[in-house]
């Protein structure tokens, strides 16, 4: 071998080792990065009164669910679920807990188009929060034409319009309903997630369940045949993604209650509900405790290790609980 060979050899091997370390190094840079998007972003506390001290009903709520859209959109690496390149594109855990806020701004803007901001069934919409519903609506993994953000942003902005108009900054002047009827329409959907999301984190450890969807009702029919018996053990590898979904579900939910809280203050106090409500805001407090393990545990029955799952499913179940005592306080005359 001559002396220029080995010297192309040598250069080849020394540019080998570069971008070698390089390609290490970007890989390291991006798993450090992911690691710092992953974390759940902090409670934020509640506004009750508008910038000047006044008390406007309805400010709260409408506040807080703007803020709730913002911070999903601000948070430590954005908006991570329509991500196309790493590290977004390998983390689930952020993900799930962003789909779990969406479900629950989408429920609450939701309530306040078709209860909140309407004195009755026939009454107008208003035509900023129809704008908002159906922005939050639009497709939640969309990287370009729109980008989801985009989208998100469009109906934070259209529902901030809405609260203007709500507190008198704009004009035409708008209207929210503080009613026990409107509440316990959107408390009928929240119980609604909580029963299915406390099942789902169940499902963990069950492997299967007694078909109880006809039971109660003799002349009740399905369209198709129902077997007996229902295989619903939960994945191994979704295990995670039910549970930080519920951990977004309980994380959104905790701030919309705090501000029902003040909105519905009379509405509360008049049914005697203020502990109910005080009650499902202390065990989704609760379920957002920090966990102390890396990754989510699932320890079956009575083992050595823990189940998170089963753990979440416990508070939220008793949060799912206090909703239904309120649903039932409000329908008291």
């Amino acid at each position: 071998m001559n002396q220029q060979s080995a010297a192309s050899i040598m250069s080849r091997s020394r540019w080998t080792k570069i971008l070698a370390a390089a390609v290490g190094a970007l890989f390291l840079f991006l798993v450090v990065l992911g690691m710092y998007w992953s974390p759940m972003p902090k409670l934020f506390w509640v506004n009750e009164y508008v910038d000047d001290q006044r008390s406007v009903v309805g400010y709260s709520t409408t506040n807080t669910l703007i803020r709730v859209a913002e911070t999903l959109l601000d948070k430590r690496g954005g908006y991570i679920s329509n991500d196309r390149f790493p590290p977004g594109l390998w983390l689930d855990n952020m993900p799930n807990w962003e789909k779990g806020v969406l479900t629950q701004v989408r429920d609450l803007s939701r309530a306040i188009r078709n209860d909140f901001s309407r004195s009755q069934s026939q009454s107008k919409e208003d035509p900023d929060v129809v704008e908002a519903v159906e922005k939050f609506f639009s497709e939640s993994n969309s990287w370009l034409f729109p980008p989801t953000e985009r989208r998100y942003r469009e109906g934070a902005e259209a529902m901030r319009r809405y609260q203007d108009r709500l507190t008198g900054a704009a004009q035409p002047e708008a209207q929210f309903y503080a009613r026990a009827d409107n509440l316990r329409e959107w408390l009928a959907e929240v119980e609604k997630r909580l029963g299915s999301m406390s099942r789902r984190l169940g499902n963990s450890v069950a492997s299967s369940v007694i078909n109880e969807e006809l039971a109660g009702d003799p002349s009740a029919e399905a369209a198709h045949a129902q077997p007996d018996i229902i295989d619903v053990r939960t994945p191994w590898l979704e295990i995670d993604d039910v549970f930080f979904e519920a951990r977004g579900t309980a994380w959104a939910l905790l701030h919309f209650f705090r501000a029902v809280e003040f909105d519905f203050s009379q509405v509360l106090a008049d049914k005697n509900a203020e502990a109910s409500v005080r009650q499902i805001i202390r065990e989704l407090e609760a379920s957002l405790e920090p966990m102390r393990w890396p990754v989510v545990l699932n320890g079956g029955g009575y083992g050595l290790t823990a189940n998170h799952s089963l753990v979440m499913a416990n508070y939220l179940a008793r949060g799912n609980a206090a909703v239904i005592n309120l649903r039932e306080l409000l329908d008291q005359g």
